[in-house]
């Protein structure tokens, strides 16, 4: 086994010393990688490419290398190449023929020889002979020598052929670890997982900070496909996944905060914990999925509101993506599934969000907000190696989900009194507790444990990541009321 791995394009035109040291980050990323996979390999290194060698790899082998390679930040694409014993013209061109003829159909092509040694033929002879014989014994659309659709690459050296046998393209971006790190604040919806993923393409370390505002049933969730991220794109380097519990900072804003300035509030909030778990972890900006006016806090006067918060950089690769560009990149790296599933907890919820906050405002509103209950978040935040969370992502926190009630049983309406009062639920002959969700877990215990509840919410999201985490305290008597299917919110 034998491959080619070109580096990034703009790795290679940086300065001698900068090209060199991220070559060398990449050449240690690919032999951490492979080793952790068992693969034993020689990776070797030049100016522009890395060459990875296993003799007698098999084909299993060959597949965990080229999984490794193709989802390696820093790059550009990688080539398998197939060793021969060189013999004749015809002899070349046979060898030459199985592993191009398929994908010659329809496009123009040229084949490029480059020799080494004394043979009894020229590289321009190769060239000559090796294309008229695939032009002959292909679908190929013709050959064209200046601007071709593709390119047959092969090379002798002394009594060796080597053929091209399949060309990947790769990641691009930068060797994971070639620039500083960063704090992703992840929710596990379409919008953080692909900010993620282009960090980690930049060569940027992503480490996670998730602010649990919906109990273990979100966490587990939000811990999956952060753990597929760092997993799939990521692995050759350790990373941290930090917990913040904002269960009582939501509280503490929908009781105190003014309806239009709760959201800006609480991005506010999470900033101010993120730059303290930066600090603590030596990582000099943060990261967030926002897309500049997808939603009421993410307009440029809420964003500066929102930054004003804080001293720390914050990057924002989505800025001025479409969300359905944000859908494609998801589907791309594996995240769609996660998202499209991920309970994405809408926890502060106002009937008129502010889209042009004033700072005076947002002051004057903080000012009523009891900053101990921030501190004391920051404080019980748990810190975990990104690997070690993998046995927790099997526990079984489904509830029974029912779209009818049936007499005796209680539905508990768990929305915040203002999305209450705008559309009151009403079930004939069936009880209704109006129990918002923030104070759900504190009075749960003192209500008839011998009844069974359902939980309700406007899109049945808060209701089922609570229910979860009910069922994660010990209480089997509680699901979810659903009349009619409704998708999960994304933030």
């Amino acid at each position: 086994m034998h491959f080619i791995v070109k580096v990034f394009s703009e790795i290679i035109i940086k300065s001698p010393p900068v090209r060199k040291r991220f070559i060398k980050q990449l050449r240690d990323n690919l032999r951490k990688l492979l080793a952790d996979k068992g693969v034993h390999v020689d990776v070797q290194r030049d100016w522009e490419k890395i060459e990875i060698v296993a003799p007698g790899a098999d084909e299993a082998t060959v597949a965990q290398v080229s999984e490794v390679l193709a989802h390696t930040p820093g790059i550009a694409n990688f080539s398998l190449i197939q060793e021969y014993p060189v013999g004749d013209l015809d002899d070349i061109f046979q060898k030459v023929l199985p592993h191009w003829k398929d994908e010659l159909a329809g496009k123009t092509f040229c084949v490029r020889a480059r020799r080494h040694g004394n043979h009894e033929f020229s590289s321009t002879q190769v060239e000559q002979y090796v294309g008229g014989g695939l032009l002959q014994h292909s679908q190929a659309k013709g050959v064209e020598l200046r601007k071709p659709d593709v390119v047959v690459q092969l090379e002798i050296k002394w009594d060796r052929l080597f053929v091209i046998a399949k060309k990947t393209q790769g990641m691009g971006g930068y060797p994971l670890g070639a620039q500083d790190p960063v704090l992703s604040l992840i929710s596990g919806g379409f919008d953080s997982t692909v900010s993620t993923y282009l960090c980690i393409k930049r060569g940027l370390r992503a480490h996670y900070c998730f602010f649990n505002l919906g109990g273990r049933a979100h966490e587990i969730g939000v811990k999956e496909v952060s753990y597929y991220l760092w997993n799939k794109y990521g692995s050759s380097h350790r990373v941290k996944f930090v917990t913040v519990p904002f269960e009582d900072v939501v509280k503490e804003i929908l009781e105190k905060v003014d309806n239009a300035y709760m959201g800006v509030t609480l991005k506010r909030m999470m900033l101010r914990a993120a730059e303290k778990v930066a600090e603590s972890l030596e990582i000099p900006a943060l990261v967030t999925g926002e897309s500049v006016a997808q939603v009421s806090s993410q307009t440029l006067v809420n964003l500066n509101a929102i930054d004003r918060a804080i001293e720390t950089v914050v990057l924002r690769p989505l800025a001025t993506m479409d969300k359905g560009d944000i859908i494609d990149i998801a589907r791309k790296i594996g995240t769609e599934t996660f998202a499209a599933k991920m309970p994405e907890y809408c926890g502060v919820i106002s009937v008129n969000p502010t889209t042009k906050a004033k700072m005076y405002k947002v002051e004057r509103e903080e000012a009523k907000f009891d900053m101990a209950t921030l501190e004391r978040a920051i404080a019980e935040r748990r810190s975990q190696n990104i690997d070690e969370i993998v046995n927790e992502l099997d526990a079984d926190l489904s509830v029974p989900v029912v779209g009818e009630v049936a007499q005796g049983q209680i539905v508990i309406d768990i929305r915040h009194a203002d999305e209450e009062e705008v559309n009151p639920l009403k079930l004939s002959g069936i009880e209704v507790l109006k129990i918002p969700f923030f104070s759900l877990n504190n009075k749960f215990p003192s209500l008839d444990q011998t009844a069974q509840y359902y939980l309700y919410c406007q899109k049945g999201v808060m209701s089922q990541l609570h229910a979860a985490n009910l069922k994660d305290a010990g209480y089997l008597n509680v699901g979810v009321y659903r009349p009619e299917p409704q998708s999960a919110c994304a933030i």
